[in-house]
């Protein structure tokens, strides 16, 4: 739900009309969700957002007047913004999650990820679509002495505290998601719900001191070269 008793606003935001169409589609056919305004670019997201005050804007990279990562840190602290675009670049990556978004989708990555990355945004966590969370997370083993000095905004998905040993399942949840599994990809695959995968996740994050499926993720990662 929104942040009050009603489905969470949506704020759409491409200079693309067949692309906001498509996602006004996903969205409003949501029980939980309802598209509010669109934009087709950047400079109309913020006005409308500061306007209409959404819960969530999904917005595009490279849009006139104002681009997605500016409408990102402008919008920091007042609404979740979760990036979508067709560039896979980590330059933008790096520079929307820096910005505090709360989210980053390439448009490729299917409607059943948008919908999890609204509602994961509106529960506080940050979805990344898979592609990009495992060439993210092959970069930080990579670089571990310097992400131990400067953990960075991925990185910090973990905290330093003690791990708790995970269960077998827990185990098996937990590399799911670093395969970039959505919960109902989960739940099909291991034969139990969605509302039961959620209970799992959040054991994992407990145990793990993980903020969010990133910090999951990085720790299944670390744990497969050995750094931990």
């Amino acid at each position: 739900m929104g942040s009050g008793s009603g489905p969470i606003r949506i704020l759409v935001a491409d200079d693309q009309a067949d692309v906001r169409s498509a996602f006004r589609m996903i969205l409003d056919v949501q029980p939980d969700m309802v598209v509010v305004a669109e934009a087709a670019d950047g400079a109309a997201a913020l006005a409308e957002a500061r306007r209409l005050k959404p819960d969530v804007v999904l917005a595009d990279i490279r849009m006139p007047k104002l681009d997605g990562l500016e409408v990102t840190r402008q919008l920091s602290g007042e609404c979740k913004v979760i990036v979508v675009t067709t560039f896979d670049l980590d330059e933008y990556v790096h520079t929307a999650l820096r910005h505090g978004a709360a989210g980053f989708l390439l448009k490729r990555s299917g409607p059943v990820l948008l919908i999890e990355a609204v509602r994961a945004a509106m529960a506080g966590d940050a979805l990344i679509s898979p592609q990009v969370t495992v060439r993210l997370l092959r970069h930080m083993a990579a670089q571990e002495p310097e992400r131990q000095a400067d953990p960075g905004p991925v990185a910090a998905s973990l905290t330093a505290g003690p791990v708790e040993e995970l269960t077998t399942r827990e185990k098996e949840i937990a590399e799911l998601v670093a395969d970039g599994a959505t919960n109902a990809e989960i739940g099909a695959g291991l034969f139990i719900s969605p509302g039961t995968v959620k209970n799992h996740l959040a054991n994992i994050q407990r145990k793990l001191g993980a903020r969010n499926r990133v910090g999951i993720a990085a720790w299944v990662w670390e744990q497969a070269a050995g750094i931990r």
